[in-house]
């Protein structure tokens, strides 16, 4: 329909070194980009694990992080790149490790596909959503 707002398809954030105050701020901007995107859930899956991994990437490394989405009718893709060498892999938790160590777990466990690339000087961690109830 002419004149009506369209709901935008992307998202593209820097995050400062150890700006831990910025992560909710991607996440609430993340479901306003969202709107009523996918099945029931979706958007909470999204936002975590969206969450997870700008906190891995502001924990693990000493520099800031870019945060990328796009969003289709059915398709979900969250890019977040660190300027850090290293490839992170999931693992198994211990008992006593409270709530650290998780992240990649959960992103592993949720998301419909997800991935490391190398990129020169750091690495993007991705994940995708087709959008469903989680």
């Amino acid at each position: 329909m002419a004149g009506e707002a369209k709901q935008p398809t992307g998202l593209l954030r820097k995050v400062g070194c150890a700006d831990l105050a910025a992560v909710p701020e991607v996440r609430h901007a993340l479901r306003a980009m969202l709107g009523t995107w996918g099945g029931p859930g979706a958007t909470d899956v999204a936002e975590l694990l969206t969450s997870e991994l700008v906190t891995n990437a502001l924990v693990h490394t000493d520099h800031g992080a870019v945060v990328s989405a796009t969003v289709a009718p059915e398709h979900l893709r969250v890019e977040v790149r660190d300027f850090v060498s290293g490839l992170p892999a999931p693992r198994v938790p211990h008992a006593d490790d409270g709530t650290h160590g998780r992240g990649l777990v959960l992103v592993q466990a949720l998301a419909d596909s997800w991935g490391v690339e190398n990129h020169g000087a750091g690495k993007v961690v991705w994940f995708e959503l087709n959008g469903e109830a989680a």
